[in-house]
């Protein structure tokens, strides 16, 4: 994610290093490689320049202390702008109302059937609601199927009329049957089109003037670049919408369409999707993606995301047993699917300060704990909760049913017992104070 920019920023920042203070000169230099950074980034052409123009301002207002350097002040003051330019605060979406109506736009292939799908299960899960997903895309029947199997998957209803080709009747009708079976939200997956026609917009405005929603969303594909943001500007101009999906931001996407379209349209990014899996959908928080533009992580977003899998009386159960040394196998595997659950691994390794630009060249996978969890799978109950009965002739077995080696065995088999090692240390009052002793000692 913006691993291009962040690159170049960095690169920027560099010619300030070693600087005794920030002069017009070394200033305007710095910006210039900003700017061009943020072109490449196929961000908005006025926009890089108000943005730069905003920075030297600061920059050369500033009196910089003899405890900051002015590459650090320059970090901050690019964090602070690029946060203010992609709307300061995060927008909550709005969901009052009897039901609550949020329209879907974009262009084909946005994303916007996949991502009513995921808004429909982050709002049943997190917000109580119980929403009813509405097929409005009468020109191809696949939507309507696509619309389906997902409301399966996530166990939310799906209402369609296959042999009505009026989607404003279809919407009408679709919030009588919502009122009727007590679905109090109800998300209206739209047609879209290769690019923007006048069928196109008189059909969902049509529909929007017909249900009155609460929210408008527009939704838009972040690997099209300054495309998405000049199809924004149109589709606001017709519908002014309440807010911008960014869908795709897990690719190979530069970043010009999130940093450039709040200030074309004047309109809030809200979510952003990262990912095909359904729940690959977070809020949108400017200051946040601005951390991980210049490298600093996202701390916030990872405690977030470890919140949802937590389970309170699940970690006092594990605190005992690590307390009694009985943390065995079955809570091992217990925690890794736990971290599965969070999203993707290279994206969660990412928001830790200084991991993204380590591994930005490295292949992680969901599939990176696939030969612990063959391991694990391949021992009986009786080893998974006594792993202290792992001999030689069973630890051959495992390797043989779970398709390694002894070596991976025994690798794994150290490695847990080191970890449960240090869980009980760092779990009890002995190996607090052992620790805190140590560190005095450094």
């Amino acid at each position: 994610m913006f691993e291009n920019l962040s690159d170049r920023l960095e690169r920027s920042f560099k010619i300030l290093k070693g600087e005794g203070k920030i002069s017009e000169i070394n200033v305007a230099e710095t910006l210039k490689d900003v700017r061009r950074a943020l072109l490449d980034a196929d961000v908005n052409y006025k926009t890089a320049k108000q943005f730069t123009e905003t920075v030297k301002e600061k920059a050369l207002g500033q009196n910089v202390l003899t405890a900051v350097k002015p590459e650090q002040m320059m970090v901050k003051i690019v964090h602070d702008e690029l946060a203010a330019l992609m709307g300061g605060t995060a927008i909550d979406i709005d969901i009052k109302g009897s039901p609550a109506v949020i329209l879907m736009s974009g262009l084909q292939g946005s994303g916007k059937t996949t991502f009513s799908g995921k808004l429909a299960k982050m709002l049943k899960s997190k917000r109580g609601k119980n929403p009813l997903l509405v097929a409005g895309d009468v020109y191809r029947p696949a939507a309507i199927e696509q619309l389906k199997v997902l409301g399966e998957q996530i166990e939310v209803p799906v209402y369609s009329e296959e042999s009505n080709k009026n989607p404003v009747e279809i919407a009408q009708n679709a919030i009588k049957y919502a009122r009727q079976h007590g679905n109090d939200l109800v998300i209206v997956d739209t047609a879209g089109r290769l690019a923007v026609d006048e069928q196109m917009m008189n059909e969902i405005t049509a529909i929007k003037k017909a249900v009155n929603p609460q929210e408008i969303l527009f939704v838009v594909d972040s690997m099209t670049g300054q495309d998405a943001v000049n199809t924004a500007k149109e589709f606001n101009d017709r519908l002014n919408f309440n807010g911008v999906v960014l869908t795709k931001l897990d690719g190979d996407t530069r970043g010009g369409a999130a940093l450039s379209i709040r200030s074309v349209v004047d309109k809030p990014i809200k979510f952003v999707g990262t990912g095909e899996k359904l729940d690959a959908i977070d809020v949108f928080h400017p200051e946040r993606m601005a951390d991980r533009i210049l490298g600093m992580g996202d701390i916030v977003s990872l405690v977030e995301k470890a919140q949802e899998q937590y389970d309170e009386e699940e970690a006092r159960r594990l605190q005992k047993k690590i307390a009694k040394n009985q943390f065995d196998f079955n809570d091992f595997i217990s925690q890794i699917n736990q971290i599965k659950k969070m999203g993707n691994l290279k994206d969660l390794a990412s928001m830790i300060p200084g991991v993204g630009k380590a591994i930005k060249d490295l292949d992680i996978d969901d599939d990176a704990f696939k030969g612990i969890e063959a391991i694990i799978h391949s021992m009986t109950p009786k080893e998974r909760t006594n792993p202290e009965i792992l001999n030689g002739s069973r630890r051959q077995r495992i390797a043989k049913g779970s398709g390694t080696n002894v070596q991976e065995v025994n690798k794994l088999i150290k490695q847990f017992d080191e970890t449960r090692k240090m869980m009980r240390l760092m779990t009890s009052k002995d190996g607090k104070q052992q620790m805190m002793r140590n560190m005095r000692r450094r």
